[in-house]
């Protein structure tokens, strides 16, 4: 990637925000619209957002299926994905898809269904992952969760 096209990406940029949708599978996101902020999305040429942000939550997603294939549908650079909130929806596991966003910095998982502590272990490749959320999951109550 140019130096150029990685300036034109952006963790400044707004998210693509699909927040409180009611999405029930991943790939309504090619039909919904995101929802606006104050600042207006940035697109490439081939109309696909320049954020490093993708915000999910609270809506009614159960499992990632066709997750890697959406997002490079929606954004000019997935590689570059470095934020994903997945709050406040019905995951009972980590997705190992997330494990391919080798520049995610911040993960929130919390509100989920997730239930085995185990599950934190798939996310020990994100060498950039610096914030993780799991607060509301039944992995809480597990002995070690802290």
């Amino acid at each position: 990637m140019s130096k150029e096209d990685y300036m034109n990406t952006s963790v400044q940029e707004p998210p693509l925000d699909y927040s409180f949708r009611s999405i029930h599978v991943i790939q309504d996101l090619t039909s919904e619209e995101p929802r606006t902020g104050l600042r207006p999305l940035r697109h490439s040429k081939s109309g696909k957002s320049l954020t490093q942000s993708l915000w999910l939550n609270n809506n009614v997603l159960n499992d990632l299926k066709d997750f890697s294939h959406v997002v490079s549908l929606l954004l000019e650079h997935p590689e570059n994905l470095a934020w994903i909130d997945l709050s406040f929806n019905d995951l009972s596991s980590i997705d190992p898809v997330l494990t391919t966003f080798f520049n995610l910095s911040v993960l929130y998982l919390h509100g989920n269904s997730i239930q085995r502590l185990g599950e934190v272990n798939k996310l020990a490749v994100l060498p950039r992952l610096r914030s993780l959320t799991l607060h509301g999951n039944p992995i809480e109550e597990e002995k070690g969760y802290r």
